[in-house]
């Protein structure tokens, strides 16, 4: 089972994706927010697609305070197509590694 997952800077990505595979599925990051191609996500064919959120207060606690909001917003634009058709949206703002990682296998299995 492939697993893409897509998020702006500081959701989490490859923090999320290094879990996954720990756990044993083939996960990998989709650098979809530095694409203006809406939809880089489906080129890999994955059978499962997760977006990761995170509010700005977020990613400036993870980034630092300096991180532009017109980036952020740039960012979540570019990952309109992925929202659209994502297995799961997980925010990770307040949730622990393995809180998302249970999330995003509970909403794969629903679909089985």
């Amino acid at each position: 089972m492939r697993i893409a997952v897509v998020g702006v800077c500081a959701s989490g990505k490859t923090t999320i994706v290094d879990a996954l595979r720990q756990a044993g599925y083939d996960a990998y990051v989709v650098a979809q927010e530095h694409s203006i191609i809406p939809d880089l996500w489906r080129r890999s064919r994955p059978d499962h697609l997760v977006v990761l959120e995170a509010d700005l207060e977020t990613i400036r606690r993870r980034r630092g305070p300096a991180w532009p909001e017109w980036l952020y917003r740039t960012q979540r634009d570019r990952l309109a197509d992925a929202r659209a058709h994502a297995t799961v949206t997980v925010d990770t703002g307040a949730l622990t590694v393995d809180d998302t990682v249970r999330t995003i296998l509970a909403a794969i299995q629903s679909r089985a």
